[in-house]
C-alpha cells in the first residue's frame, strides 16, 4: 500500500478512535468514584484520561509513517 493510501485510512482510523475513546473518557470522568475522589487524584485521572488515547494510536502512526517499498 503506498504511503499516501497509509495516511489516508490512518486518518480514518484515528478519526473513529479519538471520537469513541472521548465519549469512553467523558464517561469515566464523570464517573461517581473519580468526582468523589480527592482534587490530586482527580487532576492525575484527568491526565491520564487525557494522553491515554496516544498509546494504542502509536503502531498505528508508524505504520503510516512507514516508507514506500522500493520495487
Amino acid at each position: 500500500m503506498p504511503r499516501r493510501a497509509r495516511k489516508f485510512v490512518g486518518g480514518a482510523v484515528m478519526l473513529v478512535f479519538v471520537v469513541f475513546y472521548a465519549l469512553l473518557a467523558m464517561a469515566l470522568a464523570q464517573s461517581r468514584p473519580l468526582q468523589e475522589a480527592p482534587a490530586l487524584v482527580q487532576s492525575l485521572g484527568y491526565i491520564v484520561l487525557g494522553l491515554a488515547w496516544t498509546l494504542p494510536l502509536m503502531p498505528l502512526i508508524k505504520w503510516m509513517e512507514r516508507p514506500d517499498r522500493k520495487v
